[in-house]
């Protein structure tokens, strides 16, 4: 069972993608699990085969259980790991403080990886239970009065997830809406009233809520923060960006927070004690820079998602992974490895007018990065004050991990990177 965050505790396995004997490589999905925060499709990291399945569909366990195990190349079945192993303990005959003999007594013991209790077969599943689909959609449906049969599933190999059953009340509610209109009668069976949706909405943001409140509350009992603010003028890349957009179609048109995240990227190179985790007393500092983008539900809360190998990637490329990362996360179809694998959090709240944001540190990562709305503001540069579109960006540090000095050469270096459109373009 991956673990999702500091956070997490445990989750319910959903579905497995995959049967025994199933080549698998690295990179596929082959299960889904339930969290507070959405389903989760669970990836794999190594290529093999799977040999054995430990955990059936509906459990809830805690991080690190071991769900299935994979035979790479070159490794022990799974019929050698589960088979006793020999244990010898050295004995030595004495006498008269003589030894007179030495040998070994073999003893058995085995060692299981999972424990099943041994039990009757499981009854046969029912035709709602052969539905695949996640605890949460279930539990919607049958708040909702929704038929899981006349749901269609957008998951891997047509399972059903929550935004599934969330569409299919859409639906339903649109039907309602225009049998209102035409006066006819509403069946009342499947009318969708909006407290019901709401109710649904609270129980689903409280539990978000929850879990952000532990993730936050460790970071602020564990991590001493410090922080750092700046203020960037933004006329030449914003103008830059402008120039840029006219000579693109809609669809490919640039947004600001490309720029933002390929700054973010470029000054971690010159500053990579900012990317990495804190862990055992120790900071460890990543090679891949993995942005994670604070991205706001609908229904409240928030998930950060990790941009992979952000300094690697073009602009288009980052513009198009940021806008399907915010497709998916409000859809619920986002992969373990991208809320694992964030190296430092990049937060924005300038879209809801604020201008400045005071970041709180997500563990094991050692820094988060804030910006601000752009607003217009006197600037002064080479001896004339004019108006100016300006940003403000906070850098919030572990400072077991660094201090103010590197903090500050951090932003200086976010600035640079910034406001140099030829570095932009490359």
């Amino acid at each position: 069972m991956p673990s999702l965050g500091a956070d997490m505790e445990a989750a319910i396995l959903v579905e497995w993608y995959v049967q025994l004997g199933d080549q698998v490589k690295r990179g596929d999905i082959i299960a889904d699990i339930a969290t507070d925060k959405g389903d989760i499709d669970v990836e794999v990291f190594e290529d093999g085969i799977l040999e054995k399945i430990l955990v059936q569909p509906g459990e809830k366990l805690p991080v690190g259980t071991v769900l299935a195990y994979i035979r790479g190349e070159g490794e022990p079945s799974w019929e050698e790991i589960e088979a006793p192993q020999p244990a010898t303990t050295e004995i030595a005959l004495k006498t008269n403080g003589k030894v007179l003999k030495t040998g070994s007594v073999v003893t058995e013991k085995t060692y299981p990886i999972h424990q099943v209790a041994a039990s009757a077969p499981p009854p046969r599943p029912t035709q709602d239970e052969r539905i695949k689909a996640s605890p949460l959609a279930r539990k919607i449906a049958v708040e909702r009065g929704v038929d899981l049969h006349t749901v269609h599933g957008s998951r891997p190999y047509g399972a059903i997830g929550r935004a599934d059953v969330e569409q299919a009340i859409a639906e339903q509610f649109k039907e309602v809406t225009a049998l209102k209109e035409k006066k006819e009668p509403l069946p009342t069976e499947e009318v969708v009233t909006k407290a019901s949706r709401q109710a649904f909405n609270g129980d689903f943001s409280t539990k978000m809520r929850r879990a952000i409140a532990a993730a936050m509350s460790q970071s602020n009992r564990d991590i001493p923060h410090y922080y750092l603010e700046t203020h960037i003028d933004l006329s030449e890349p914003l103008a830059w960006l402008a120039q840029e957009n006219q000579q693109r179609s809609v669809k490919e048109r640039l947004l600001p927070a490309v720029l933002f995240v390929r700054a973010l990227a470029r000054a971690l190179t010159e500053v990579p004690q900012l990317n990495g985790y804190w862990e055992n007393d120790s900071l460890h500092i990543q090679e891949g820079i993995h942005i994670g983008m604070a991205i706001a539900l609908r229904q409240g809360g928030l998930v950060i998602p990790a941009i992979h190998h952000a300094d690697m990637q073009s602009l288009d490329e980052l513009m198009k992974n940021i806008l399907d990362l915010t497709k998916r996360v409000r859809s619920g179809r986002l992969r373990s490895s991208e809320l694992t694998d964030a190296t430092i959090t990049l937060t924005s709240l300038g879209d809801r007018g604020v201008e400045t944001v005071y970041g709180v540190i997500y563990p094991p990562q050692v820094a988060i990065v804030g910006l601000g709305k752009v607003t217009d503001q006197p600037w002064a540069s080479k001896g004339m004050l004019g108006i100016r579109p300006v940003i403000h960006a906070t850098l919030a540090a572990d400072h077991r991990a660094t201090d103010g000095h590197q903090g500050a050469l951090f932003l200086e270096a976010f600035t640079y990177y910034l406001q140099d459109t030829q570095s932009l373009k490359e």
